[in-house]
């Protein structure tokens, strides 16, 4: 009854955030933290593919690799590449865990493209999680490696010296903000173009405007394609510069 009165104050008979609600695999009951739901089954899914494509598509190891091997490969290369020349050699320590990151976020990016599939990068929940994680990582290991030294960082030493303190506040604000910004950018991009392709493809059962539609949810889809490979890189290359202040404070 508050589905068929909120269909009708708003005249649509389709609600664009309705993709993004968590449910239970099993039943109707109530989510709780330890409740199977489509977040777990689409995590799930992702880390098949995961493994699927640098376990078992690199098994054979072959001089002249096949499709799933080539790009494999060529993900490896381009992260691998992106740490070394963001963070510098003293990053490619960390490049297994910033592998793993990209790959989670732009498989996760990718399967949401599909038809009934559920985007676990679209909640603020799941990348707030993958932003703290970052955040919290290369803050203790500032610490760890520099010191009291690593509070260089928000010490502006090429400004005015009257200037300095005012800067360090800006900083040190900036710094604590830097999971949330991290966060929201790639869930709001997901959410944004997910919701703005259902509310097109919504306008494809009225027949004068179908054509126009159809053309717009073709044209969305091939642009959430790039930004869902875009966000995942975005989100990568953040990370290495996180960690390259982390490791040099002072640069």
């Amino acid at each position: 009854m508050a589905t068929e009165a909120h269909g009708e104050s708003t005249g649509l008979e389709f609600h664009p955030m309705d993709q993004f609600i968590v449910k239970p695999l099993f039943g109707d009951g109530a989510v709780h933290w330890y409740t199977p739901t489509n977040v777990t089954l689409w995590m799930g899914i992702i880390l098949l593919c995961v493994v699927g494509l640098f376990v078992m598509g690199t098994r054979g190891r072959a001089i002249v690799p096949n499709r799933v091997q080539s790009i494999a490969e060529l993900g490896y290369g381009m992260v691998h590449k992106m740490v070394e020349d963001v963070a510098g050699k003293d990053g490619l320590k960390y490049f297994p865990y910033i592998m793993c990151l990209f790959l989670f976020i732009v498989f996760a990016n990718m399967l949401g493209l599909l038809p009934k599939a559920f985007t676990v990068t679209s909640h603020i929940a799941v990348t707030g999680v993958l932003a703290m994680a970052v955040f919290l990582s290369v803050t203790v290991l500032g610490f760890v490696k520099n010191g009291t030294h690593f509070l260089g960082l928000f010490w502006v030493k090429s400004a005015p010296l009257a200037l300095r303190p005012i800067l360090a506040v800006i900083e040190v604000i900036s710094y604590f903000v830097r999971p949330v910004s991290h966060s929201i950018r790639l869930a709001g991009n997901l959410m944004a173009g997910h919701a703005v392709i259902k509310v097109f493809a919504g306008f494809a059962a009225i027949a004068l405007v179908s054509p126009l539609s159809i053309a717009a949810v073709v044209a969305m889809y091939g642009l959430e394609v790039l930004v869902a490979f875009i966000q995942a890189y975005v989100f990568t290359i953040l990370t290495c510069v996180y960690l390259k202040d982390a490791l040099h404070p002072g640069h």
